[in-house]
């Protein structure tokens, strides 16, 4: 599927910072069209969630809305259309240094104004039944995001570590069940890490390697939104590897083990 050109250029210094920080903040990334469409997309699955979607903040039995909703280019037309239309893809492959780029799977992260619940420290691969260096997460934000209406942090140069975590529950429960390490506490050790957060404009967007360690405060503004679209995309030395105990996930393709991802459940999007 080709894409259409970016909104602007990838350039040499964004794919530098990402290669070493392991996070990226591509501000201007997509057009105040594709924000629309966004929107529009974001009130539809609202309005109507899929199966696989959780309230957080309901589930924690804490104020607020934490919206999440999983796989919905698969449900919803105009996030389908932003994900094989427009220029992310492209992108994505550039910033990992990839021949291809896999949408391995979007969702939606929305926290209503109010919402204390926070997203807890954690690593994003090890929830996913894959394994390899070049996979990441493209954060879209659709609203004005600040400090107080829940800007994501980072753990620049994370990734550097060497180390997978035990998979933190969004939910409060212990669902996860591997033999990891638990994520430092970072909270009581901040002093000891460089960390980065990004206060984001309605097109602007981060994008970030899977094995960085972040999480993000609560909305506790009073009206100010904040809905992000994100999509996890997977490069060409990501490979297969189902384990028990991860996401919920809908029913695997039947591909192999240690095999690419390319499938109708992980498209081929981008090379």
């Amino acid at each position: 599927m080709t894409n259409t050109p970016p909104m602007r250029e990838i350039t040499p210094g964004e794919i530098k910072t990402y290669q070493e920080d392991g996070i990226v903040c591509l501000r201007g990334a997509f057009s105040s069209e594709w924000v629309k469409i966004l929107r529009d997309a974001a009130e539809i699955s609202l309005a109507k969630p899929t199966d696989m979607s959780v309230d957080l903040a309901d589930m924690r039995k804490e104020e607020g809305r934490f919206f999440h909703d999983t796989f919905v280019w698969r449900h919803n037309d105009l996030c389908r259309k932003f994900v094989f239309d427009s220029a992310a893809a492209g992108m994505a492959g550039k910033l990992l240094k990839s021949e291809k780029a896999n949408l391995f799977f979007d969702q939606w992260l929305i926290k209503e104004p109010g919402t204390v619940t926070k997203t807890p420290w954690h690593q994003d691969l090890p929830y996913w039944p894959v394994k390899g260096s070049q996979i990441a997460t493209m954060w879209i934000a659709l609203d004005s995001v600040t400090k107080e209406s829940g800007a994501v942090e980072y753990v620049k140069g994370s990734q550097n570590w060497h180390k997978t975590y035990k998979p933190a529950s969004f939910d409060g429960g212990d669902q996860y069940t591997e033999d990891l390490p638990e994520v430092p506490d970072i909270e009581a050790l901040r002093d000891q890490y460089d960390i980065a957060q990004f206060e984001l404009e309605p097109g602007d967007c981060t994008f970030h390697q899977g094995l960085v360690v972040h999480g993000s405060p609560g909305n506790t503004s009073a009206n100010r939104r904040r809905r992000a679209y994100v999509i996890r995309w997977a490069g060409d030395d990501v490979f297969f590897e189902p384990r028990d105990g991860l996401q919920e996930m809908p029913p695997f393709p039947d591909i192999a083990v240690g095999g690419p991802l390319d499938s109708d459940l992980w498209p081929r999007i981008y090379g």
